[in-house]
């Protein structure tokens, strides 16, 4: 066996061993929203998950793989001796690998993003210098890290305040729901195929025209608009909807506005007035309780057992509507760097940008499908049970702020953290319900993973580096 073979089939195993790890963590995160909430059983979720991730992956993927294979590190350092860079790019693989399973097999949901980046940086600082290093993408990325959760959280916050205002705190909240479903529909595809079809099908190197993708994008739209409504007019949900009386849980929130607003008044007035507002405001507190207690305000009522059913359905849209937009973003992770050295291993030279060819993007997506069939219950359960109590409402909100940033920056070629994105679009839906909603000790350890992620890869990958360069 030639040595540049040997090489080759290094890459190609540390590049699909990467793609498992990423199915193992970061696609747990992006699934655990809708195995958590119930909408998916574990088993559904993998083989969802699995076809959507694959084509996300193989149509859309190339588009951020440019960054991560030579936005980072400037290869002009590497002029002298491009087998550096490739012994660094394996290193990094190798490395954010290694880092991911640990994580795995305690059930971390750590960022694959920070991993890679944190590797390529490690090496290229120690081979390079801190010249070698393309600054200015780092710190455009590093903001993405900071963007990212903060869209997904707003996303998913207005999105969840919307759901809340229409539908679950209504008179009538099924019929409520059979109204906004559709809309909601049509507005998860049309957001979908507007990012997916702007940016052309990478894999296939079709290209569609701005005009075509709008008109595209409306139509298929308004025909999951039409088809929604009819779902939701079905014999199963309207036999399930016989309640007529109005929604008691509308009582208790318009009763808790007229304490906050009575609240201000108090802080207004001074003297007996201010004695004669308190006085009401007594009363009203004791009145909302009794409300509160007579509406089954703290107990989940037959209409929105059938709400939170109807939402199922939609969930599982906006679980597909993610795992696409992660397998387009998050395989560059895996390939990126494979790419990269295999460029160098057939020409021997450096070039500024190399082609990402349709194979390899699939033996990335492959690689994602296989690890989260294998591993990825063992992180699922952080994501979709251990931050806020999610239902299939919440967890629709979340999952399309989450999916919505995340295709935003496939896009602009960001290779942005998908667990930011969850986490934030998790943490949005919690702060919609309340800070109390939210389990802050779990918060703190995510992020606390998050901040050891990016040390720990670059330190293994260097040691990695100095590794391979004394054995090849």
């Amino acid at each position: 066996m030639s040595f540049d073979l040997f090489l080759l089939i290094l890459l190609l195993i540390a590049g699909f061993y990467m793609a498992w790890n990423i199915g193992a963590n970061d696609v747990s995160n992006a699934m655990g929203t809708s195995v958590g909430s119930g909408a998916l059983t574990l088993k559904k979720a993998v083989i969802i998950a699995g076809i959507l991730e694959f084509c996300g992956a193989f149509f859309l993927g190339s588009h951020v793989s440019q960054t991560v294979q030579n936005g980072l590190v400037d290869p002009s350092v590497f002029a002298q001796d491009p087998t550096i860079l490739l012994y660094g790019m394996l290193s990094a693989l190798i490395a954010t690998a290694l880092w991911l399973q640990t994580a795995s097999y305690f059930g971390w949901p750590v960022s694959t993003t920070h991993a890679i980046v944190g590797a390529i940086l490690g090496f290229g600082i120690i081979v390079g210098g801190v010249h070698a290093v393309e600054w200015g993408e780092v710190a455009q990325i590093a903001s993405s890290w900071v963007i990212s959760p903060v869209l997904s959280g707003i996303i998913a916050f207005a999105l969840f305040t919307v759901v809340q205002k229409v539908i679950l705190f209504a008179y009538y909240p099924v019929e409520a729901s059979k109204k906004a479903i559709p809309l909601f529909t049509a507005l998860l595809f049309l957001t979908f195929f507007l990012n997916f079809l702007t940016r052309g099908i990478g894999g296939l190197s079709v290209h569609i025209t701005p005009g075509v993708t709008v008109l595209l994008s409306c139509g298929i739209a308004f025909f999951a608009f039409v088809g929604s409504k009819m779902y939701v007019r079905s014999a199963r949900f309207s036999k399930e909807a016989t309640s007529t009386s109005p929604n008691l849980v509308q009582h208790v929130y318009s009763l808790n506005k007229a304490l906050k607003h009575l609240q201000r008044v108090k802080l207004g007035v001074k003297g007996d007035r201010r004695e004669e507002v308190a006085s009401i405001l007594r009363d009203l507190r004791g009145v909302t309780e009794q409300v509160r207690d007579d509406s089954g305000y703290y107990v989940k009522s037959n209409d929105f057992q059938i709400v939170e059913k109807m939402f199922a359905s939609l969930q599982i849209l906006s679980a597909m509507y993610i795992a696409f937009a992660h397998g387009a973003n998050d395989v560059a992770n895996a390939i990126g760097p494979v790419a990269a050295s295999l460029e160098i291993l057939r020409s021997g030279t450096l070039h500024s940008a190399s082609v990402v060819p349709s194979w390899l993007l699939a033996l990335g997506g492959v690689g994602i499908v296989i690890g989260l069939a294998t591993w990825g219950w063992r992180v699922m359960e952080t994501i979709g049970r251990k931050i806020t109590e999610l239902t299939p409402t919440r967890g629709f909100c979340a999952e399309f702020g989450a999916a919505t940033t995340i295709l935003l920056a496939s896009r602009l070629g960001l290779p942005i953290s998908t667990t930011h994105c969850i986490v934030g679009a998790v943490l949005g839906v919690g702060i919609a319900r309340g800070i109390s909603a939210l389990n802050l000790q779990t918060v703190r350890e995510i992020v606390l993973s998050w901040v050891i992620t990016i040390p720990s890869s670059a330190t293994v990958c260097i040691l990695l580096f100095y590794l391979m360069k004394a054995i090849l």
